[in-house]
């Protein structure tokens, strides 16, 4: 008896050792390819020629300076910056009063209401984003700067309000009863008292949709118009529009773009912990 449960325990650690093995060496396959993915575009990005060889004939950082006048870059920067920034204030201002507003209230099917909230995070942007893009044509606003922006306001909104309740419950009700007994109205309350509580959450979702907004494809792609695109949907019409252009300056406009999402992300991981992505709203206690 005892000498089976020693081969069994046997087994199961050397089934143990080959999956931990198996799955270290899928992740690090597939890491392995997407380093060197990587690395191609931006040795293309500053090669003069290269094919059929290793390495390229010889390094040049000229195709940088060519996307940036062919593809218009400044201008598409500024919009993006635009597009971006003006996602982050307003996901904010209307986030945080409707997540404050629902992490207080109780009411009966409060959990549809932030299922009905969440939907443009849980289905695929394509879904509702041709329709949303038809509409917005139909009343003249698709293909300008307002409609990106709306657009892109549509999945962040509901993101904000999923970052920043768990941060409101966490918040005593107690300081609320207690500013109104020092005659606070509403607004010094939300400005002196619970603004600064809630700095680090706002800080979160910001930087959160920030990174989120930039990469965003679909919802810009729909929507933009030829002096409205990001840097993602310009990519994209770098690539598969029609005409000649050079694969370098393509792949160093790629590597810009690879370059200013990645420090936005950067940034985001130094204040955020990526376990504030998983969060669940919590049901408030129910009185006897």
């Amino acid at each position: 008896m005892q000498s089976t449960t020693h081969a069994a325990a046997g087994n199961h650690r050397r089934w143990g050792k080959l999956w931990r093995a198996t799955v270290w060496t899928v992740m690090g396959f597939f890491l392995l390819n997407v380093v060197f993915m990587i690395l191609t575009v931006m040795v293309n990005s500053v090669a003069t020629r290269w094919f059929g060889t290793l390495l390229p004939e010889g390094l040049t950082l000229g195709w940088y300076g060519r996307a940036w006048d062919e593809f218009q870059l400044a201008h598409i920067l500024v919009v993006t910056l635009e597009v971006v920034a003006s996602v982050v204030v307003l996901a904010i201002a209307l986030g945080v009063p409707a997540a404050y507003a629902l992490a207080r209230a109780r009411f009966p099917g409060k959990r549809l209401v932030m299922l009905l909230i969440l939907i443009p995070m849980l289905v695929p942007p394509v879904t509702y984003g041709i329709p949303m893009a038809t509409a917005m044509y139909q009343i003249g606003v698709g293909g300008t700067l307002a409609g990106v922006i709306l657009s892109n306001l549509v999945p962040a909104l509901p993101f904000v309000i999923l970052v920043m309740t768990p941060f409101i419950e966490q918040i005593d009700p107690g300081l609320e009863s207690a500013a109104r007994i020092f005659s606070a109205n509403t607004f010094q309350y939300f400005r002196h008292v619970l603004a600064p509580l809630l700095v680090p959450g706002m800080l979160a979702a910001g930087l959160l949709v920030l990174v989120r907004t930039i990469s965003l494809f679909e919802l810009t792609f729909f929507t933009a118009g030829p002096d409205s695109q990001t840097l993602v949907v310009a990519l994209y019409y770098a690539v598969f529009s029609t005409g000649v252009r050079a694969p370098q300056a393509i792949d160093a406009m790629a590597m810009i773009y690879m370059a200013i999402t990645m420090v936005w992300v950067l940034i985001a991981l130094r204040f955020v912990s990526p376990t504030q992505l998983v969060s669940r709203v919590k049901e408030a206690p129910r009185e006897a």
